[in-house]
């Protein structure tokens, strides 16, 4: 829908009118029932996001992380170099092309996913939400995603 489609009014311009207000109260919220979770795990929230990927995919290149976490290299260098450090991780370039990385889990980082798999649960004790209700909020949010995706892709 275009902006000429919608009519304005004075009370969009309130506080608990926006759209991203609740969106960033509700992430900063849900990344703050992780924490106590995470700090369990030895891992930040965006370390977790990293661990999640490489739990689905393992051997994947950095690129192919970045687009799965929508996130750019120059981001995730310092989270893929801690991960490393802690030894969750391995970092291996192509000799064929060097500027390829490769992410591989070490035992350590396939371990921890059995200790990870209680996560999920107990953010949803946490959050105080049914099945049904994450399930809900997630269609939600993807269908947002997916139709504002190509219009910010427009605008880069």
């Amino acid at each position: 829908m275009s902006p000429a489609n919608v009519s304005a009014s004075p009370d969009w311009l309130r506080l608990d009118a926006q759209l991203c207000f609740r969106l960033y109260a509700a992430s900063r919220t849900v990344t703050r029932c992780y924490q106590p979770l995470l700090t369990e795990l030895g891992l930040t929230y965006p370390q977790y996001l990293v661990m999640l990927v490489l739990w689905e995919e393992d051997d994947l290149t950095v690129k192919g992380l970045g687009t799965r976490l929508m996130l750019d290299s120059g981001t995730l260098t310092p989270l893929l170099k801690r991960l490393e450090a802690t030894g969750l991780i391995g970092r291996e370039r192509r000799p064929e092309n060097e500027r390829e990385v490769r992410l591989r889990l070490t035992e350590a980082g396939r371990a921890l996913r059995i200790k990870a798999q209680e996560v999920p649960p107990a953010l949803l004790a946490a959050l105080g939400l049914s099945l049904d209700e994450l399930d809900e909020m997630r269609l939600m949010l993807d269908k947002l995603l997916s139709k504002a995706e190509p219009e910010a892709a427009e605008q880069e």
